[in-house]
């Protein structure tokens, strides 16, 4: 064979190979047009003929493959033997024969693999539809639902609001008066309800017969903190001391002098002393009538002075009560001590635990050294009668004090002893918020620099001490913005314009703090203490 008949071989292969890539499209599209009709035919013997169909005009146009392997194996022969006899009769024809013959039998092997895999396919993808049908026979049950529900429709029974009848029928729908039943919306309106709206413990009950007036709390925080009151600093002008069996002298006997080696004494035992405790007696209106008296002995004026309570600008769950007199023109606020519950031991130990840490911290002179402490008396105070002034109002006030200190010009000055719990994460926040305000408004009002507070465990055992300055104390607690200072003596303000606005001349009235803690209230009083009344005739 020459270099020119092996060119012609190659050609002819080339050829032939794409002449097998067409062929094999046409393959594709009519098998898928077979396909196609197979799924529209309902029985098997239409898709039997249809395949028979296909198998004549694959033999007859010599360009796609019959339905099974039997079928296109015989037209693949007859192809090939016809395609032998018009090759002998061409010169050097008979290489290009074989090679047409073999590739023929390739093509109609792929052929029937290719037709077998998809035949099984979409027989598999028929059986998926067919279990997926949601009208089959697995979903008889559904067929057979009714339209109507054999339940009845349940209907909601009419909720009865009994705080306000004035407002609407009953219930909580919009639409309350239909035959439908009740309504499920809510009442119309941007503004929830009020908490204790209109529970009869309160709003709803009579009013007390003896009410005369009111104070709201309408104004909140930011509108307090926006008025500028001024406050004079506290001066002293007369001092009494109560001591043992109750008897007061209008001098400083009572006054204890502050230890600084307080620190020596950490983890003494606050119990020590507890079994001869002497509690503190409840002298009524006869400690205000010492502070009355004190002042008399001094011929301290009175005009326009009054006695005031700053700690409810922010403490809103303690209720408290006193008495206010009017008489010459000076307002008498006198503070009365509510009825409690009886105490319990630890209670009781507790309360000890305060005063013992004030023995602890002051110089006794009739104790002896590492003596421990003993006979503690509540009863014995010291008190200094101080006058300042806030915004308009004179003030003119008694003021308990715990101990003093010295400095090194021999200047005195008080410091305020307190006792605490040993703060934690949980306690912090509400020791800053709650006790502290009180421990800054019970010094700053008295003018006492210092406060020294002494932690202890749940024992009673002292755990560290900690000295405070009382001006500290706001900027300690002004970036947490838990209280302002400032908000305390408007809101002190607020309260004397209102109380001195409203009560007349030589009538005595109540002002109480009490639940819901909304509001302040007056009251109508029955009488007047007897140490005012004295007062007023002696001057």
């Amino acid at each position: 064979m020459d270099f020119a008949q092996q060119a012609m071989n190659l050609i002819g292969e080339e050829d032939d190979d794409d002449d097998q890539n067409c062929r094999n499209d046409d393959v594709e599209e009519d098998e898928e047009h077979q396909q196609k009709q197979a799924r529209q035919s309902s029985s098997s013997s239409g898709a039997s003929s249809s395949g028979a169909s296909s198998s004549a005009s694959s033999s007859a146009g010599a360009s796609s493959s019959a339905a099974s392997s039997s079928r296109s194996s015989s037209s693949n022969h007859s192809r090939s033997s016809s395609a032998s006899e018009e090759d002998n009769e061409n010169d050097g024809g008979e290489v290009r024969s074989r090679d047409n013959s073999n590739i023929n039998h390739n093509r109609s092997s792929d052929t029937n693999y290719n037709n077998d895999g998809k035949e099984n396919y979409y027989e598999n993808l028929d059986e998926e539809e067919d279990d997926k049908d949601l009208f089959g026979s697995d979903n008889e049950d559904y067929g057979k639902t009714p339209v109507n529900s054999p339940y009845p429709v349940p209907v909601l029974p009419a909720i009865r609001n009994t705080n306000n009848h004035m407002r609407g029928g009953f219930g909580r729908g919009r639409w309350q008066h239909n035959n439908r039943g009740p309504g499920l919306l809510p009442r119309p309106g941007p503004y929830p309800q009020r908490p204790n709206f209109g529970g009869p413990k309160f709003f709803n009950a009579p009013r007390d017969e003896r009410f005369v007036s009111e104070l709201k709390f309408s104004k909140s925080e930011q509108t307090l903190a926006r008025k500028c009151i001024a406050f004079q600093e506290p001066c002293e002008l007369a001092c009494y001391s109560r001591i043992e069996g109750g008897d007061v002298f209008f001098d400083d006997r009572s006054l204890r002098l502050f230890k600084r080696v307080i620190t020596q004494d950490i983890g003494f035992d606050l119990n020590e002393g507890f079994d001869t405790f002497i509690p503190k007696k409840d002298l009524g209106s006869e400690g205000f009538g010492d502070l009355l008296a004190c002042i008399r002995s001094k011929n301290i004026p009175l005009q326009n002075m009054h006695f005031v309570i700053l700690a409810t600008a922010y403490i809103r769950h303690e209720p408290w009560e006193m008495g206010v007199h009017k008489r010459n023109g000076v307002v008498y606020l006198d503070v009365h001590k509510l009825p409690e519950r009886p105490q319990s031991e630890l209670e009781r130990r507790r309360c000890y635990w305060g005063y013992c840490f004030e023995s602890l911290a002051t110089e006794d002179p009739t104790r002896g050294d590492g003596e421990g402490i003993h006979h503690v008396d509540a009863n014995v105070e010291y008190c200094s009668v101080l006058k300042t002034k806030l915004g308009a109002h004179r003030i003119l006030m008694g003021a308990e004090m715990d101990c003093c200190d010295s400095t090194d010009d021999g200047r005195r000055f008080y410091v305020e002893l307190k006792t605490s719990r040993e703060l934690d994460y949980h306690t912090e926040e509400r020791f800053e918020r709650e006790k502290l305000l009180k421990f800054w408004i019970q010094s700053f009002l008295a003018g006492v620099p210092y406060i020294v507070i002494g932690f202890r465990d749940d024992g009673g055992r002292l755990v560290r001490t900690e000295r405070l300055r009382t001006k500290e104390v706001t900027g300690r607690v002004k970036m947490k913005n838990y209280w302002q200072g400032g908000v305390c003596l408007a809101f002190a303000d607020e309260v004397l314009c209102w109380l001195y606005g409203t009560v007349k001349e030589n009538e005595d009235y109540i002002l109480q703090f009490a639940p819901p803690f909304t509001r302040l209230e007056l009251l109508q009083a029955d009488s007047c203490p007897d140490a005012i009344t004295d007062h007023v005739d002696q001057l």
